[in-house]
């Protein structure tokens, strides 16, 4: 772990990294969804800052608790790495080659909930620096129709 241009501390690559290779597990807690809205109340954060990861509709990972270092794993809008949830585990795993230095990021894609769009936008803004950056941490909207 390295400061990170991105955000605060990031997990950065030492070796060349294959396409394809699990590089880390994401742990931590395993808490209920009510458990993870208990403990991290979005109208008391300035900004979006937590250590969750949903793994199904029963369960969340709270990494502040007993996590690994997956849990400085920063987002971008061009990530290099994708989550892969298998059995009730989750796995960050390269989406492409690796170079060492290289920052390892995915694509946190956070779920849409009701709520006004620039409350969202401000609360879930994205500073990841990518050229295609879409500008926040929420998953692209779905377009409607076809």
């Amino acid at each position: 772990m390295h400061p990170s241009p991105v955000q605060g501390l990031g997990g950065f690559a030492t070796r060349p990294i294959a396409r394809g290779t699990r590089v880390i597990e994401y742990t931590g807690e395993r808490i209920t969804h009510a458990e993870a809205d208990a403990r991290y109340d979005d109208a008391r954060m300035p900004r979006h800052h937590t250590f969750l990861f949903t793994v199904d509709r029963l369960t969340v990972i709270d990494a502040a608790v007993g996590g690994s270092a997956a849990r400085f794993l920063n987002h971008s809008c061009e990530p290099n790495c994708a989550p892969v949830v298998e059995s009730g585990r989750v796995y960050i795993e390269t989406g492409r080659d690796i170079r060492p230095g290289e920052e390892l990021t995915y694509d946190y894609a956070y779920g849409r909930e009701g709520g006004a769009d620039e409350e969202q936008a401000e609360h879930y803004a994205c500073r990841c620096g990518a050229r295609r950056c879409r500008g926040t941490l929420l998953s692209p909207r779905r377009s409607r129709g076809g």
